[in-house]
Formats: structure tokens, sequence, C-alpha cells
């Protein structure tokens, strides 16, 4: 084969690293700094592909201006949820938060079927990702770059705020010892509304970034969010650049294997994620549990 083809396979898994890596780093945010499983992360994957479409009325025009409302839709629908659901149980049993998270799933599920139907929803790809690009004469979907961008862009971005913002000390400090973080005064429960409204907006524009290559239906919920945990599994819980690598090794691993055992390919995240838990179980990047005396 080419090296064409090869840089192309390289892209193509790069790409689909990118989405899961914008699934997966919300749910890594809110479980490092909450300590809160959110089974229903994949709800709003899936619930800011729909709001894609209906901002946009399911026309390729409204693309960009689609995409900022979703952002900001997911801000807003994540502090709700987290001020009248999540904030009830943060002192009960983690039973709790389980099963409210996977009835957050199951509703979403049913108010998006209820409002949009249960048939696809697919979008056009928008005007300026229309012509592909050649990549060494081989021709390559330019979205995908743009997939590649806006991920290395909230990678940054995340990385700004955790190291360079006030704010971002306090969630790093929420990671090591929430009761500190009280003492010294800090308004944990408005941090932690910010946190999980910040984890759901990344969500719903992961949802609506890839609503262009695939079509929205409401089943996605669940698909998403066992991605998003193979993923944070594979990197570590709670660590966002743990989230960034479980998804390039993901997504290579699929681009690549593919090439060797296709029948295989649908095997490979979930033979990694066991191989990881079996070598190192806390993740590749993530933190042995600290050990009370």
């Amino acid at each position: 084969m080419e090296l064409g083809f090869y840089l192309l396979q390289l892209l193509t898994g790069l790409a689909y690293a990118s989405t899961l890596f914008l699934l997966a780093v919300g749910l890594s945010l809110i479980f490092g700094a909450m300590g809160i499983v959110n089974f229903a992360h994949g709800s709003f994957y899936m619930l800011g592909a729909y709001l894609l479409y209906a901002f946009a009325q399911g026309q390729a025009q409204g693309f960009w201006q689609g995409l900022l409302l979703v952002g900001a839709a997911g801000v807003v629908i994540g502090a709700l949820v987290e001020r009248l659901f999540i904030r009830p149980i943060y002192r009960r049993p983690e039973e709790y938060q389980i099963l409210l998270t996977y009835a957050l799933l199951l509703i979403l599920e049913d108010l998006v079927r209820f409002a949009f139907g249960a048939a696809y929803r697919s979008f056009p790809m928008p005007p300026a990702f229309a012509n592909p690009l050649f990549v060494l004469g081989t021709p390559f979907p330019s979205y995908y770059l743009f997939l590649v961008g806006l991920a290395a862009l909230v990678a940054f971005l995340l990385w700004a705020f955790l190291q360079r913002t006030r704010l971002g000390v306090w969630v790093r400090a929420a990671t090591q010892d929430r009761e500190m973080l009280e003492a010294l005064g800090v308004n944990v429960p408005l941090l932690y509304t910010t946190v999980f409204a910040g984890g759901i907006a990344l969500a719903a524009l992961g949802g609506a970034a890839l609503l262009p290559l695939q079509a929205a239906t409401p089943g996605m919920a669940v698909d998403a969010v066992i991605q998003a945990f193979i993923v944070v599994v594979i990197g570590g819980l709670g660590s966002v650049w743990g989230a960034l690598l479980g998804a390039v090794l993901i997504g290579l691993l699929q681009a690549f294997g593919i090439l060797l055992l296709p029948e295989m390919a649908m095997v490979f995240p979930f033979a990694l994620m066991a191989l990881v838990l079996l070598l190192r179980p806390w993740g590749l990047l993530g933190r042995p549990p600290a050990v009370r005396t």
C-alpha cells in the first residue's frame, strides 16, 4: 500500500479520536472534581446532536451559529441538572448517583424521541467543508481536520483553564481534598455547578460536531456512554490528559487494526481496556487510590 493510504488512515484515526475526546473529557472532569459517575453523559452528547439539528433547522448554512448555541445550551442545561438533581445526592451512597444518572439517561432518551421522533436525523456537510483535501494525491474529508483542530483547541483551553486560572486551581484542589477546599472558604457548590455545566457543554458540543458525519438517533446515547467509559478507564478516571491519551489510542487502534483483522474491529477497544485494567487498574495516567491509615 502507498504512503498516502497510511497517512489517510492516520488522519482518520485522529479524527475519530477527536470525537471520543470531546465526548469523554467532560465525563472525566466531572468524576475527577466531583466524584460523580455520570451514566447520563451519553444522553447529553445525543442531545447536542439534536439541538444542532433544531437550532440550524437542518440547514448547513446554520452550522456555525448552531454550534455556538449548542455550547451555550449545554452550559445552561448542565447547571440546571446539577442544581436540581445532582446536588441533593452528594452525600448519599454511590448507588444513588448510579440510579439517578441512569434514570436521567432513560428520561432524556424518551424526551428526545417524543420531541424529534424515532427516525434518524441527518445533517448536511457545512459548505466550508464540502470539498475534500488531497494528501499525497489521496482525497481526504476536510471536515476530519476540523474535528482534530476542535479537539486540540478544547485540550489547550482546558489546560489553560486548569493551570492558569484561580478557578482551575480550585478544580484541581477539589480532586485532592474537597473538605479542605471548603474550609478555606471556597464556594464548593458553585464550583461543582461550574464543573458539571462545563462537562455537559463539552459532551453536547461533541455530539453536535459529529452530526454532519453521523445521523442522530435516540439510541446513540447508550453507545456514546459506553465509549466514554472505555476512554476514561484506559486513560484514568479523573484525568483530562488521560482522556486525550485514551481517545488517541482507541482511534489509532481502530484505524490500523481494521486493516489487519477487520472482523475484530469492534473488539479492539474492549481488549485494550481489559489489558489496561490487568496491568494498571487505575488507568494509564490515573492515580492509584489513596490508602487511609
